[in-house]
């Protein structure tokens, strides 16, 4: 099954805990702190695997946790840092934030990474918080929380040349022909469901990546037919083979079929126009074909199209199709790179309003709330475990301006305020 798009979600390791610890060897009086650091937590990394072609692995596993980093321990130890989690993932993968829309990567070289979800750092021990006022501090760093969020990847095929046009005009028996690639062949239309890729090796030791992409109809620029399905994979191919059926008994005009598939490509993504074309007529075995290509390459010459440039071919007696497959290698040496179409961005009249740091809010049984990142982070990172820590809890918080944004939100000394599932009293 072929599978190239899918959302999946990713939690970085925690970082390990520091650790409150002494000195207590024969000898040594007042040995001090000695309370190590805890080890980084394992980040989600995803990474380019040359044997993939699908992301059909994701359609069984969509969660994935890397592990949390070592805790610190006595006699000034480090805790271990932890691995990182490695997932494969196909060329041409592009990687999404599900949530923002954000575009995170673009993976699409051999062993090419990139970090979706980092790993915490370890919390620091009490080797750190020395000071001539407090020689043994008793105080000690949680590990950081590990990033969290969801991801969308999605597949866009990797191919140096595309074969597009309507269904059935001969493109997945093109393939067939000059590579070792074998897709399903039947007279009917949307035979192919998904893109097939096959290797053209030609005898002066040229070589290019072709792909058959699923044909395309009106409106599927706008989700008919298999639509976007096939739109996508377009994107990052060099050169395009527009095959036009010249079968005098399909009921169609090939000059009409050749315009219909460009307005489709134009307004998916105009700049897929801009990439070179080589126009093939195909079917040329049959009855009345070739009066029929005459008059379609008489109508595209007057659109000032090189002659160079248009082929005509029989899949089924392999007429024309070297000439073709050369001029394709050729157009190929001098034809740019092409990467995934750029969405517009999109812009709206509003103000901005920033998300506030710290936010109070009371809920129904009268207990003050506190939320925001900076404020939660804090506490998710403080060893209330003994007192210095504590106390180093609450400065905190008072640096943070949480004491004077409890007073203006009307709390008074004895009011319960709660972080996250911790709850406290405050005192003025």
């Amino acid at each position: 099954m072929f599978v190239d798009q899918v959302q999946v979600e990713v939690q970085a390791g925690k970082g390990g805990d520091g650790m409150v610890a002494f000195r207590r060897e024969k000898f040594v009086p007042f040995g001090g702190p000695a309370g190590g650091d805890g080890g980084r937590g394992g980040s989600i990394i995803l990474y380019v695997d040359e044997g993939l072609r699908t992301l059909m692995d994701f359609r069984y596993q969509r969660h994935f946790k890397a592990p949390a980093g070592g805790n610190g321990q006595g006699k000034s130890m480090y805790g271990r840092a932890a691995e990182d989690r490695r997932i494969a993932v196909p060329a041409g993968t592009t990687v999404t934030d599900a949530d923002t829309g954000e575009v995170l990567g673009d993976l699409t070289k051999p062993g090419q990474e990139l970090v979706v979800a980092k790993g915490g750092r370890g919390g620091r021990g009490n080797i750190h918080f020395v000071s001539p006022k407090n020689t043994a501090p008793e105080i000690a760093e949680n590990g950081e929380p590990g990033q969290h969020r969801f991801i969308k990847l999605e597949l866009k095929v990797l191919a140096d040349v595309g074969l597009v046009g309507f269904p059935s005009v001969g493109k997945s028996t093109l393939l067939s022909v000059v590579t070792q690639a074998k897709p399903k062949i039947a007279a009917y239309q949307f035979t192919t469901l998904v893109p097939n890729l096959g290797m053209v090796q030609l005898d002066d030791g040229t070589d290019f990546v072709m792909a058959d992409l699923p044909g395309l109809i009106e409106g599927a620029s706008h989700g008919v037919g298999l639509g976007i399905q096939f739109l996508r994979h377009v994107e990052r191919t060099r050169v395009l083979l527009h095959l036009v059926e010249m079968d005098p008994e399909n009921g169609r005009e090939p000059l009409e079929d050749y315009d219909q598939i460009r307005r489709e490509l134009g307004v998916y993504d105009e700049n897929i126009l801009k990439r070179p074309e080589l126009i093939v007529a195909t079917k040329m075995d049959l009855p009345g074909a070739d009066e029929r290509f005459a008059e379609f390459k008489a109508a595209l010459l007057k659109r000032g199209i090189d002659p160079t440039n248009i082929f005509e071919i029989s899949s089924l007696t392999h007429h024309g199709v070297m000439p073709l497959m050369h001029r394709t290698a050729k157009v190929l040496k001098t034809a740019p790179q092409f990467g995934p179409k750029q969405e517009p961005v999109k812009t709206v009249d509003y103000k901005f309003a920033p998300e506030p740091a710290l936010k109070v809010t009371r809920d129904s049984d009268g207990t003050f709330v506190l939320t925001g990142d900076k404020v939660e982070r804090a506490f998710k990172m403080a060893n209330l475990d003994h007192e210095d820590g504590v106390m180093r809890f609450a400065r905190q918080l008072r640096r943070m301006g949480v004491d004077d944004a409890l007073r203006q939100a009307g709390a008074q000394s004895g009011d319960l305020v709660a972080i996250d599932d911790f709850t406290f009293e405050f005192v003025e």
